[in-house]
């Protein structure tokens, strides 16, 4: 009977936990390579397009830099009057959270995700204050720039030689419905800081000197795109059907301890997965008879150095200890999802099995079934 009830217990937390998810707002988050590229500008005309489709809109905080084009989209939009606080003896304005709840719009327009809050506020960081509006209900529109990103922090120090000391973390973007990138070619940024588009005429000259420099903004231009790219490729993974989804080329490289052949192998499989810029794997599947106490110490050290081969070149090296050669790769590939599998001339011990005419044709078979293409190399 305990055991009844902690199961409906079980069951109604679960109906909760899904009531609540769809009660869940969402957020769109307008990312970009650095200040300037015009994602707050992006934001407001979206806010509003919303408006005049009925949508029930509101600027919760928008910060224009006194950027006139900015400050001319501002008008017309619905806005939460912002927070005074006094704060070190100076009165400052802070993003009103509270207000935004009681008003409850539909969608709330929340900029500079990365800002951190005054002392005395609910949360420490907005992004906190996205989670609170997003757990009541409110769909979010945000944005940040690249080098506000957790994970790459010190990457941005290096590109720019500046500690950014403000951050969010990346789980922000995991659950994020939408990212949208705001990308401008490094001349294109560079000439609209010299018309005054980003700065004003005083700290035009300093920032071209220190952080609008060319291949500063490329490199950060190269890890908004990758960021981007990351998160649609993972909200692929997650919520389009396996059936449905356009699979991207994979390798897999599988090997076995013979030395001269094993090499090949790994070189050229690293080669046409650098042709596809594709991710491949290294697979070396350890069988009884090729336990470390059955293979010479010389095949012993091969096996180990073709392992760091593979790493330096790319791949991941997988190791599985199996006597079911076929079945284990088969399932290797499946759950990487692998497009192609490369191995060398059936005069390897690890294919001798395999390739006996019941075994190799039950790997074909396997393979056919699940739309895997075999590559032998020679």
């Amino acid at each position: 009977m305990i055991m009844e009830e902690e199961q409906k217990e079980e069951s109604v937390r679960h109906f909760l936990d899904l009531v609540k998810k769809s009660r869940r707002g969402k957020l769109k988050i307008y990312i970009g390579m650095s200040a300037g590229v015009g994602k707050t500008y992006r934001m407001l005309q979206e806010s509003h397009a919303l408006l005049r489709n009925g949508v029930d809109i509101c600027i919760g905080y928008v910060e224009t830099h006194k950027r006139s084009e900015t400050e001319a989209l501002v008008a017309g939009l619905p806005t939460i009057p912002r927070r005074k606080i006094f704060y070190r003896g100076k009165e400052i304005e802070e993003m009103d959270l509270k207000g935004i709840m009681n008003r409850h719009p539909e969608i709330v327009i929340v900029d500079e995700l990365a800002h951190t809050n005054a002392e005395g506020s609910k949360n420490t960081k907005r992004w906190q204050d996205v989670f609170d509006l997003l757990e009541a209900g409110i769909s979010v529109i945000s944005a940040v720039n690249i080098q506000h990103l957790e994970s790459i922090n010190e990457e941005i120090e290096q590109i720019t030689g500046i500690l950014v000391t403000e951050r969010i973390p990346d789980k922000i973007l995991e659950i994020a419905d939408e990212i949208v990138n705001i990308d401008l070619t490094a001349d294109e940024l560079v000439t609209r800081l010299k018309e005054g588009k980003i700065y004003d005429q005083s700290k035009i000259e300093r920032a071209l000197g220190n952080f609008f420099q060319s291949d500063k903004i490329l490199q950060l231009r190269e890890l908004a795109l990758k960021e981007v790219v990351h998160q649609v490729e993972r909200k692929i993974q997650t919520e389009i059907p396996k059936s449905i989804k356009l699979r991207p080329e994979r390798f897999l490289a599988c090997i076995s301890s013979n030395a001269e052949t094993a090499g090949v192998v790994i070189r050229k499989t690293a080669r046409l997965a650098s042709y596809y810029r594709s991710p491949w794997i290294v697979l070396y599947v350890q069988s009884d008879s090729e336990s470390m106490e059955r293979i010479k110490l010389d095949k012993q050290r091969h096996l180990i150095n073709h392992f760091k081969l593979a790493t330096e070149l790319g791949a991941e090296v997988i190791k599985v200890k199996s006597n079911a050669i076929t079945k284990t790769i088969i399932d290797i590939a499946n759950e990487k999802e692998i497009t192609t599998i490369c191995i060398g001339k059936p005069h390897l011990n690890i294919f001798q099995v395999i390739l006996r005419t019941a075994v190799f044709n039950g790997l074909l078979k396997n393979l056919a079934m699940n739309d895997i293409d075999l590559v032998i190399l020679s």
